[in-house]
């Protein structure tokens, strides 16, 4: 019982009742939206409770692998807002860097050809993917550095920083060679990488869920959120990170660099992003519309910011709560195709998302009413021991007062002398 009891206050369990609180939340509020909607001509309760929890699950497991596919880049992008939020930083840049990363990856894959030469374009993908990583890391360190130097809230860097990705992304796709063909039935759509015979391996991952688009990119999303989580909580660095995001002036009291924190916290947060963009973007079977590309910031980088807070900040937290949030959204879809209200499932999200903080508010409260108790316990403790035990106990030192009689040994002593001298006088 104890190593259970140490097993959760080490691995912090109330952030994960917190979260499973808010989930609960969320969906009874499902579930009164739609007892409430029932009497609708062609809808029912018992429906749409089964296309709630069904999920993707109702169009077949083609469909299941196709969401898990979508689920990576809100995985990387959760995992970005996570790391710079554990260091004291907000990130609102990872649309932008997931931008710059799709941009550089989409380059490298897009001007080395290796059709036929699948080992070749292995290295072509791999080559393609450190390149994007490294533009999201420095698109990150941008506003890391203006505020580690000059003291700027990176926030309002970040939102300058996102739409000078958009736009630069426009500008270097908008040559006609970077697009398909008018006769190709694509206006408008970028080139596919499997044109160049480029792309993300699926390692027999699409089979298993009847040809998806599903390939190792949510293997690698799974193993660096480990990764992670183990830099975090195993290593001096990490400790050194989480030291800066909870008070950065004691850490920077006990010697920790806050400006070199800082920066390394948002080159990897950017470097994040910009995966979940590589990955997204490099697969064969991914498209991308023109247009759509730089009229609008990607979502993926905002919906990373509710993950991560439903996760807590904790990296393997993120990667389930991505691929919940991605479940909600295809029962969303299967509800609104089935005449309910589609954005039913906004909705829960919505609700689990602003329960999750209230949540952890209550339960921070509880700890501190705890350990307020605990102290309170320990000084009521202390003070019966000092006062009724150790003072009446303990022999009292040469020259200080009696506790029983209130004399002193010298005083005592003295009063023997003058006894003794009054015998002898009396023998005299």
């Amino acid at each position: 019982m104890t190593r259970i009891k140490k097993f959760f206050s080490k691995h912090d369990f109330s952030s994960v009742v917190a979260s499973l609180i808010a989930i609960a939340a969320g969906l009874i509020l499902g579930i009164i939206l739609l007892a409430a909607t029932s009497a609708v001509p062609g809808t029912d309760f018992p429906k749409g409770i089964k296309l709630l929890f069904q999920g993707p699950f109702t169009t077949g497991i083609q469909s299941v692998g196709n969401r898990i596919f979508y689920c990576v880049p809100l995985i990387f992008t959760g995992l970005s807002v996570a790391v710079a939020y554990k260091t004291g930083l907000f990130n609102i840049g990872a649309p932008g860097q997931f931008l710059m990363g799709i941009r550089v990856s989409l380059l490298v894959a897009l001007n080395i050809n290796s059709i036929g030469k699948p080992v070749q374009g292995v290295f072509v993908w791999i080559l393609a993917l450190i390149a994007g990583r490294l533009a999201g890391a420095l698109w990150g360190l941008i506003p890391g550095a203006l505020k580690a130097t000059l003291g700027i809230n990176e926030v309002i860097i970040c939102i300058r920083t996102n739409w000078i990705a958009a736009n630069r992304f426009s500008w270097v796709f908008e040559p006609r060679t970077y697009l398909h063909g008018t006769g190709t039935g694509k206006s408008g759509y970028l080139i596919k990488t499997s044109v160049t015979g480029n792309g993300t391996p699926s390692w027999g991952f699409g089979k298993l869920t009847d040809n998806s688009r599903l390939d190792c990119s949510i293997v690698i999303a799974g193993v660096i959120a480990i990764l992670l989580w183990l830099f975090r909580n195993k290593t001096s660095l990490g400790y050194s990170r989480r030291a800066c995001g909870l008070n950065k002036f004691s850490a920077k009291y006990a010697g920790r660099k806050e400006k070199k924190n800082i920066r390394l916290a948002r080159a990897l947060a950017g470097g994040l992003a910009a995966l979940g963009g590589c990955f997204n973007y490099l697969n064969p079977a991914r498209e991308i519309k023109f247009d759509s590309a730089y009229a609008s910031l990607p979502s993926y980088g905002f919906d990373g910011i509710p993950a991560a807070l439903l996760a807590n900040c904790n990296p393997i937290g993120v990667l389930f709560a991505s691929l919940f949030r991605r479940y909600l959204s295809s029962s969303g879809t299967a509800l609104g195709a089935a005449h309910y209200n589609k954005y039913y499932a906004d909705r829960i999200i919505a609700v689990i998302i602003y329960r999750s903080g209230f949540s952890r508010f209550f339960i921070e409260i509880y700890r501190s009413f705890k350990q307020k108790k605990s102290n309170s316990m320990s000084k009521k403790l202390f003070g019966m021991l000092t006062e009724g035990l150790l003072l009446t106990t303990l022999p009292a030192p040469d020259g200080l007062r009696r506790v029983e009689t209130g004399e002193t040994v010298e005083d005592s002593k003295n009063e023997e002398a003058i006894v003794s001298e009054e015998k002898e006088g009396e023998v005299k």
